[in-house]
């Protein structure tokens, strides 16, 4: 019998500048900037990632930077939000600070949750939300460790097929909760992760800088991988082969709605085997005779002054 996936593991979303990427979500969001590497299908361009103290699972997002990527535009079947966590008591905190920083943001209510909407600097929809987060803050940002981001809370979804991608979650672990309007709520119990079902008309999405690219829900290790392939494949749902992705291993899953997910193992903390978080290009062996040509490639990044050397 499979076990029940404990939630969200990470997020990932397209965009087009790494250095906006970086200033932003490190200067902005204060999160920390725990891994630079690259795209496994494309070397030479970056893979980013930022988290909590650890990048441990759960307070993860992960930006493709494609500098000559089209704009992107939210619609079906995508993922169109990505909330992250924030203490009840922050909200006037954030809005004072995006004010600050030149940021707009809407301020609404959502299931008794305080919710503040942001785009990041290539479109990319988020959400700041009052409730309880996966991880704990990271205190070496410029953000109060009392305001700070605590994690991933969810996404929201835009599905073809909302009844299909319901069964998918259900299949997942994830339980029906809450629905308010056109908003369906699942959540799966080991963090606590809430996945939305927008049941909604909207345009058919495009993929490009501003969309979020995949969810990805943890499982316990790489034969769990494998059990979940053989279930999915048996009921017909487009399912990858499981990919080696060097912190972790991983399975894509289509569902019928059309939203992309992605199953990956835990635990990873992407800062075990990195003396520079950030600073240093993490890359896989099988790109490491490379290195040279690979960094020669990239845009170079100014990282904040709180990424050691």
């Amino acid at each position: 019998m499979l076990s029940d996936t404990p939630g969200i593991h990470h997020v990932s979303a397209i965009v087009r500048d790494a250095q906006r990427n970086v200033d932003f979500y490190t200067d902005v969001l204060g999160l920390r900037f725990v891994k630079r590497t690259v795209d496994f299908e494309d070397r030479f361009a970056y893979h980013l990632y930022y988290g909590d103290e650890r990048g441990t699972e759960g307070s993860v997002l992960t930006f493709f930077p494609f500098p000559e990527e089209v704009d992107g535009r939210v619609g079906r079947p995508q993922i169109a939000t990505a909330s992250l966590a924030i203490p009840d008591d922050a909200v006037n905190y954030w809005t004072t600070r995006f004010a600050d920083h030149g940021v707009d943001y809407e301020v609404t209510e959502r299931f008794d949750e305080t919710v503040v909407a942001v785009s990041d600097p290539d479109g990319t929809n988020l959400e700041l939300v009052t409730a309880s987060g996966p991880s704990d803050p990271w205190s070496g940002g410029p953000i109060p460790t009392e305001h700070g981001i605590r994690g991933v809370h969810g996404v929201s979804l835009l599905s073809a097929s909302p009844f299909v991608t319901a069964s998918l979650l259900d299949t997942f672990g994830f339980e029906l909760v809450a629905e308010e309007g056109d908003v369906v709520r699942y959540r799966a119990d080991g963090r606590g992760s809430v996945v939305d079902i927008l049941d909604r008309e909207a345009p058919f999405g495009r993929e490009g800088a501003g969309t979020i690219h995949h969810v990805a829900f943890g499982v316990p290790d790489e034969a769990a991988l494998h059990e979940w392939r053989d279930l999915l494949a048996d009921r017909d749902v487009r399912v990858s082969r499981v990919t080696d992705r060097h912190f972790f291993q991983s399975l894509y899953v289509r569902d019928a709605g059309g939203v992309l997910f992605e199953l990956a193992t835990e635990p990873v903390e992407l800062v075990d085997d990195d003396p520079a978080p950030g600073r240093h290009l993490a890359l896989p062996p099988q790109f490491e005779e490379d290195r040279e040509t690979i960094q020669s490639q990239l845009p170079p990044l100014e990282l904040p002054e709180s990424v050691p050397e």
